[in-house]
């Protein structure tokens, strides 16, 4: 048929000195638009005036908008995934050209909060490893930190407790979320695992693989450790012993896997939240988080959540926690779609405010944007 495509010629076909000086010449387009892109930046910069630190620069919420561009206008063959990775990095360098932000993370080294920080901020940051949530919280709060980075929860083993409660003490708030999946390892040196006696891993590691463990090692000794990054530690000179970890934690400790993705739910996540030192203004998709108490007694939580209803607000997560004021008396920690200072919201608030005894918003902030994959770690970070 006259109008059936024919192939191409030969002469029609580039060739691989061709196409390899195609990718130089865009190389050279790319390099020079990510300066152009880096200049930009300073110049926002200088226009705030003589600000003191990078994070008085840093506005998650207008990060959270170009990323949310990225993803819509991006049509392959690169994944959303990478590149949102992408274009992480370069607004993480864009801002580290004076002043890295200083990020707390529930450490050490090659933990799951760790990599949560990389994947949030970028690796243009100067990450600080401690070792508990409060020292978290601790470093934001003295300045030490411009933000930290905590887990929240588990979509197996639940709530991070521990990171609710001291939210009722802390002026901090919420800043951001990431969402991560979860993927465990078996890091050893043993050569099978007949040779393993022992396996130390965060508790919620262990929780998380328990079947595992007891179909493939039903008689090994469990050691619970502060973190997966500290039970790789742990196993680098112990051939006899393995650990429950993050491949980012197999690397650094230099310990090989032995197993792969030996959790027992495959759908296993984790939730972080950033905390910072204030209240963020709305990026156009946002999430409220609330702190409340009211009158005990019939219809109490009801009442305190009508407001909600009336003005059709999705709540999307509920918790409660013992309350410092008596005994049996609650708080509640409640996830709402909207800004604090946007309508609906802000009116079903103020509302709220009428009826509850504690009325706190401890963040509003943008919504996760997707996040890339990754391999292993776990809720202790």
């Amino acid at each position: 048929m006259e109008n059936e495509k024919q192939p191409a010629d030969d002469k029609d076909q580039l060739t691989l000195d061709e196409v390899r000086q195609q990718i130089d010449a865009l190389d050279a387009e790319i390099q020079d638009l990510i300066s152009a892109r880096a200049r930009l930046a300073l110049a926002v910069r200088e226009s705030k005036g003589e600000l003191e630190h990078a994070v008085d620069y840093y506005r998650p919420e207008r990060e959270a908008q170009v990323l949310r561009a990225v993803v819509a206008r991006n049509r392959g063959p690169i994944s959303d995934a990478e590149m949102l990775r992408l274009f992480r990095e370069i607004m993480s360098v864009c801002l580290a050209q004076q002043e890295p932000l200083k990020i707390a993370y529930l450490g050490p080294e090659g933990t799951f909060t760790q990599q949560a920080v990389n994947q949030h901020f970028g690796h243009s940051v100067q990450a600080l490893g401690v070792t508990g949530i409060d020292d978290v919280f601790s470093q934001v709060e003295s300045s030490e930190a411009d933000f930290g980075v905590v887990p929240v929860e588990n979509s197996n083993q639940g709530i991070v407790s521990h990171t609710l409660d001291r939210f009722v003490d802390s002026n901090l708030m919420i800043c951001g979320e990431i969402e991560m999946a979860i993927h465990h390892n078996l890091l050893t040196k043993a050569r099978s695992l007949s040779q393993i006696e022992r396996v130390y891993s965060h508790q919620q590691s262990l929780s998380q693989c328990k079947h595992w463990i007891r179909q493939q090692l039903p008689e090994v000794e469990c050691i619970a450790v502060s973190s997966n990054a500290e039970a790789a530690r742990r196993v680098r000179h112990s051939p006899d012993a393995a650990a429950i970890s993050s491949q980012s934690a197999a690397d650094i400790y230099g310990v090989p896997v032995l197993f792969a993705r030996i959790e027992d739910r495959p759908d296993n996540a984790t939730r972080f939240l950033v905390i910072g030192r204030r209240l963020l203004t709305p990026s156009g998709d946002d999430k409220t988080t609330l702190l409340l108490a009211g009158d005990e007694g019939p219809g109490a939580l009801h009442s305190l959540l009508t407001p909600l209803a009336r003005h059709s607000l999705n709540m999307s997560r509920i918790e409660s926690r013992p309350a410092r004021a008596g005994r049996w008396s609650y708080v509640f920690f409640i996830d709402v779609d909207g800004h604090a200072e946007t309508e609906p919201l802000k009116t079903a608030l103020a509302e709220m405010q009428e009826q509850a005894s504690l009325t706190r918003v401890l963040g509003s902030y943008p919504k996760a944007v997707s996040n890339p994959p990754v391999s292993a770690g776990d809720v202790d970070g």
